[in-house]
């Protein structure tokens, strides 16, 4: 049976893209086939297709997909054919309907987690847990602001900070967005559209301010995300969906209070993805974690997908079925 998958030539628009038959050859050594059965959509996919994030073209496109081992390269151990695991890092491929991974990419997908719940969880949530595990450790009791409230990340976010115990602040860019985002976990919700989320943030803190901001929206935020942190604060930046933070002054960081900035990013924390996953999926299991499913489209159709998502018209997360 042929096997198809979406390939890009050249950077640009959601046009980009073109679903077409690819030919797999057997696993190399260290490899793994993995008939693909859910694929997650994430914006990181959007840097990729643009060329914000640099690939060698033509290229695939995607990294967290669930599905199960059908074919296993030498030296593979510890993984047969029929078991049920997903990735979230690795090369570019999974919007496919197999692929090659390599066995140190993937995890076991446990009883009591679907495929489709894997594939829409696990680069967000990984994203989620080193954030909230690692970049800055969070406490039970602390208040925390997180942009992007209602997004795919956002919502797992919402989830994990409920179960430990912090006091969240999100944003959101409408009514109807900041009720999905109090659903999953947000005490209180900044319309930025609206309101100063920086003076909003002072006035639910009475002036104190937050120790840490969690930022993926980039450029149109960064200024006033300084403004939310209380002095010696941290500005975790991990994201650019309105586009890179550029000319950072130092001097504004003592002047709004010694503050700290970090531009972390997912790789730098796998060597405990093993410990990470473990920890997601068991929230996940359980209940405490719920990866918002809300759009699933045909992996042909992952313009379409693609151009949902840049608009901001999507809640939740988004998987693509081969």
């Amino acid at each position: 049976m042929a096997d198809y998958g979406i390939r890009f030539a050249e950077t640009g628009g959601p046009e980009v893209l073109r679903y077409e038959e690819i030919e797999l050859p057997p696993p190399g050594p260290g490899e793994v086939r993995v008939r693909i059965t859910a694929i997650g959509l994430n914006f990181r996919d959007t840097y990729e297709r643009t060329g914000l994030y640099p690939v060698k073209l033509p290229s695939g496109l995607g990294s967290e997909a669930a599905g199960v081992v059908t074919e296993i390269g030498e030296g593979v151990t510890g993984l047969a054919p029929g078991d049920r695991v997903a990735r979230a890092t690795g090369p570019l491929g999974a919007y496919a309907t197999a692929e090659n991974v390599p066995a140190g990419h993937l995890v076991p997908i446990p009883d009591g987690v679907t495929d489709e719940a894997a594939a829409a969880v696990l680069l967000k949530g990984l994203t989620v847990w080193y954030l909230l595990r690692r970049t800055y450790p969070v406490r039970s009791g602390e208040t925390v602001v997180f942009h992007a409230a209602a997004g795919a990340v956002g919502l797992i976010a919402g989830q994990w900070l409920r179960h430990l115990g912090v006091r969240a602040i999100g944003t959101a860019g409408s009514a109807e967005k900041a009720k999905v985002a109090l659903e999953n976990g947000y005490r209180e919700v900044v319309l930025y559209r609206s309101e100063d989320v920086a003076a909003r943030v002072r006035e639910l803190t009475d002036g104190a301010g937050v120790p840490v901001v969690y930022d993926s929206v980039g450029a149109d935020t960064f200024e006033n995300s300084l403004d939310c942190l209380r002095p010696r604060g941290l500005m975790v930046s991990f994201g650019n969906s309105s586009g890179p933070v550029t000319g950072v002054n130092l001097g504004v960081l003592a002047s709004k209070g010694s503050l700290f900035v970090t531009r972390p990013t997912l790789v730098h924390y796998m060597g405990e993805l093993t410990t990470a996953a473990d920890e997601l999926f068991e929230l996940v299991a359980s209940g405490a974690i719920d990866p918002n499913i809300a759009q699933r489209v045909p992996l042909a159709d992952a313009a379409e997908a693609h151009r949902a998502l840049e608009s901001r018209s999507t809640t939740g997360a988004t998987v693509l079925l081969p």
